[in-house]
């Protein structure tokens, strides 16, 4: 929906009224926002009428592309025809219904079960809340603590903004909350020792994993929490033999295993889900964002039939399940995620997620892969990042007072491109809709490569310091 008024209007009523999410106040007071106005396909359009390619899918989100017909008339026809009645004291809708059982079919092992809410963040605060009860009927009040790890994202509300690893969101917020500790960070690049394989990189993640555990003591232990490739801490795959030397320990001291897949699931990776990728087998699973494309907010949280037969047994004394949200299970959302997974079903979008996402990964390594400032190019399927460094070899980190990912970035915006910038490793972040072709990507490429230049080729010695 476009605008008369003017971006001068749009802008100033901007910095009048709305606090920004992850967004610096004083830069929004200085520069004003960037206001989008309308997207179709793989591109948006600004109140300038600039028309740039989304690299990053809005936010890791909108996996079928802009300006759907069929969901903005899927979403009308069920606002027509109920609009909106809540999922409380066993109420349901015919949309919630047919999702869950679709998403049931789809889940990785043995998630059998879900519970609808708004967000991924809302979908990680659920799972906590849940694997505390589970272990309170359990009789194990005291296995409550639950491992992150740091430079894990996992949202922003209080328990996951504590279980998220990144510094900014607990400083000055009172974070993290008790019963939440972090374990080492899994990226090899940044935290191999020398002449370590990722073999034994992963070994000794693991040994860590396990001396925490055995510093906290495993009886006080509840879960761990992984996303399969972490996202917003710098799209970190594992590395090899990870997850199999992770999932060994929490089995060996009854530790559930949480997928955080907000970001990696419903086909990002060319899997329905990351944890069928790296072979995670998950007690608990989050997710939201590519659910409904990023068109309503929604999430899902899943888990096993075991946890649910406690939770059952738990209602035969104490009642209702004392948790829900206004907006779970809302009927707009369930049909719009419905039709939203039928659409990604019809055009093969996973497979395309595969297919053109390997091809993405070659394009980065021939444009980068021996550039002077670039010192990794990491992901998979359709999430990358390029890790930028002072040198390759000996390996130098950028200052993050430099803000070289932000100038990129701005650089790449003039290019006709928007990336992610990740301050908190030094890299860009691309996740682009999961509808784009390897023409689109050669394109792609070609415009962030060109902002990066424009950067990193007019480095100042201040900025290498």
């Amino acid at each position: 929906m476009s605008s008369k008024r003017s971006h001068e209007d749009l802008a100033k009523a901007n910095r009048d009224s709305i606090i920004h999410p992850a967004t610096s106040i004083v830069q929004l007071m200085d520069q004003g926002p960037r206001i989008m106005s309308e997207g179709k396909g793989i591109h948006l359009t600004d109140s300038h009428g600039n028309t740039v390619m989304d690299a990053i899918a809005g936010l890791w989100c909108v996996n079928i592309g802009y300006g759907s017909e069929e969901l903005a008339d899927t979403m009308a026809d069920a606002a027509r025809t109920m609009g909106y009645y809540h999922t409380f004291t066993a109420c349901s809708n015919e949309p919630q219904i047919e999702l869950a059982e679709k998403l049931v079919q789809m889940a990785p092992g043995k998630l059998n079960k879900v519970f609808f809410g708004s967000s991924g963040s809302d979908a990680n605060d659920t799972i906590v809340k849940i694997v505390w009860h589970y272990n309170n009927l359990k009789g194990r009040e005291q296995k409550k603590k639950i491992i992150a790890r740091h430079n894990a994202y996992h949202g922003t509300n209080i328990s996951a903004a504590s279980l998220t690893g990144l510094p900014g969101f607990h400083k000055m917020f009172d974070l993290p909350i008790q019963n939440i500790i972090h374990t080492e960070n899994p990226h090899y690049y940044a935290y191999a020792e020398p002449g370590e394989t990722e073999e034994q990189f992963s070994a000794r993640r693991a040994q860590q994993l396990e001396e925490l555990i055995l510093k906290e003591g495993p009886d006080t232990i509840a879960a761990f929490i992984a996303e399969p490739i972490m996202g917003a801490g710098g799209v970190v795959p594992p590395a090899k033999g990870y997850f199999e030397a992770v999932q060994k320990i929490l089995k060996k001291y009854d530790i559930l295993m949480i997928a955080d897949e907000v970001i990696c699931g419903y086909g990002r990776t060319g899997y329905n889900f990351g944890s069928e990728l790296y072979n995670i087998k998950p007690d608990l699973m989050a997710s939201a964002k590519g659910l409904t494309s990023g068109y309503f907010p929604m999430s899902a949280a899943y888990l096993t039939d075991e946890i649910w037969e406690t939770l059952r047994y738990g209602s035969e004394t104490l009642g209702g399940f004392s948790h829900g949200y206004t907006y779970s299970g809302h009927p707009i959302g369930c049909a719009v995620g419905l039709k939203n997974l039928e659409i990604m079903d019809r055009l093969n979008l996973v497979q395309n997620a595969g297919e053109v996402g390997a091809y993405l990964h070659n394009r980065l390594n021939a444009a980068f892969g021996n550039h002077p400032h670039v010192g990794e190019i990491r992901g998979h399927g359709m999430l990358a990042a390029v890790q930028m460094v002072v040198d390759r070899d000996p390996k130098k980190f950028f200052n993050p007072a430099k803000k070289i990912p932000a100038r990129v970035a701005d650089a790449c915006y003039k290019a006709g491109v928007i990336v992610r910038p990740l301050p908190s490793i030094g890299a860009i972040a691309l996740s682009p809709p999961l509808i784009m072709t390897k023409e689109q990507v050669d394109e792609m490429v070609d415009m962030i490569q060109q902002g990066m230049n424009e950067v990193l080729s007019n480095l100042s010695a201040d900025d290498k310091e």
